[in-house]
């Protein structure tokens, strides 16, 4: 695996993509977008957040991509009585009298956080931690995360009640917002006709953890030309309205703008937007191309964007 120059490299990830899509299209029908977006976020080392309401196949989703990677998969169910050691862990007096740490659910590959606006702060503090630290802090002592680790959390949109709304800066750990939509009428008819058969399918394994690191450096590794680095950090400094480069219709719009992160985010998803295009470098179009998915949790919109009716991806098709 070693010995590949780099323009194989980037033909064999984009050989992997082409064969995990397959192996998921025999278990979840549609959502193509949703499905490139999770697997440019765990090719580009980030996390995503899936928003949509119940019953989209997100839970599904998770579990067949953990499976195809070979990969060891947690589900987390988020509530309002959950606490930090429930995810971390904690340590217990054992027979011989001294402490030992038992590992949570947050020790896995792939980490999936339902409902993660259920849960009160200090416990979304505790996943977030973990996300960004790759690695938990229990009784003064560090504990190391598996590799590669990667947190898929998922909010209902339409509940509001009895939920605690991720702060801005925690929302920007996610590489990705991602929004699911209902299915079409050709696509609910085959998900019925697949769910309500007694039929089992089977998925075969593509990855393993030692390719996905591999891959992950290998899209670090990919150039950038400047002009499309120039382009991504200009992009992002336009949401901004208090900058000078936001247009004036934007400075009306928006209250807050994205930070550095979506910057580099763009960048990172681009690049691997790029390989699995078949492209050996990225351009503009790649930057495009992940925009929305990247910004839309980054901004703030003022009172005006709202009276006008006007959703975050409608601001940021504005400034593309």
């Amino acid at each position: 695996m070693q010995h590949r120059t780099d323009v194989e490299a980037a033909d064999a990830l984009k050989d992997a993509h082409k064969r995990i899509i397959s192996e998921i299209g025999k278990v979840i029908i549609g959502q193509d977008e949703v499905i490139k977006s999770v697997l440019i976020s765990i090719f580009s080392n980030g996390h995503c957040l899936l928003v949509g309401v119940p019953g989209l196949a997100k839970t599904l989703l998770v579990q067949t991509v953990a499976q195809i990677l070979d990969l060891d998969f947690s589900r987390i169910q988020f509530t309002p009585d959950l606490m930090p050691s429930d995810i971390i862990g904690s340590e217990i007096l054992g027979e011989d009298r001294s402490f030992k740490f038992i590992s949570g659910p947050v020790f896995a590959n792939i980490i999936l956080a339902d409902e993660i606006n259920r849960t009160p702060p200090k416990t979304q503090a505790a996943l977030l931690e973990a996300m960004q630290e790759k690695a938990v802090t229990v009784a003064g002592v560090t504990h190391k995360l598996a590799q590669p680790f990667f947190v898929l959390a998922t909010q209902n949109p339409i509940e509001q009640e009895g939920t605690y709304p991720l702060p801005e800066a925690q929302l920007d750990r996610f590489m990705f917002n991602v929004s699911l939509d209902y299915p079409s009428f050709k696509e609910e008819l085959q998900i019925v006709k697949n769910t309500t058969s007694s039929s089992n399918i089977q998925v075969d394994k593509v990855l393993n953890a030692e390719e996905i690191i591999y891959f992950q450096h290998l899209v670090r590794n990919i150039p950038v030309p400047d002009n499309v680095l120039e382009y991504a950090v200009k992009l992002v400094s336009k949401t901004r309205p208090n900058g000078g480069t936001a247009p004036a219709e934007i400075k009306r719009l928006l209250n807050w703008g994205a930070g550095p992160r979506a910057s580099q985010f763009l960048v990172l998803g681009a690049k691997c937007h790029a390989v699995i295009s078949g492209k050996y470098s990225p351009d503009i179009e790649d930057v495009q191309a992940i925009a929305k998915p990247v910004l839309r949790h980054r901004i703030i919109r003022s009172y005006h964007a709202e009276a006008e009716g006007l959703s975050a991806d409608d601001i940021i098709q504005k400034l593309l």
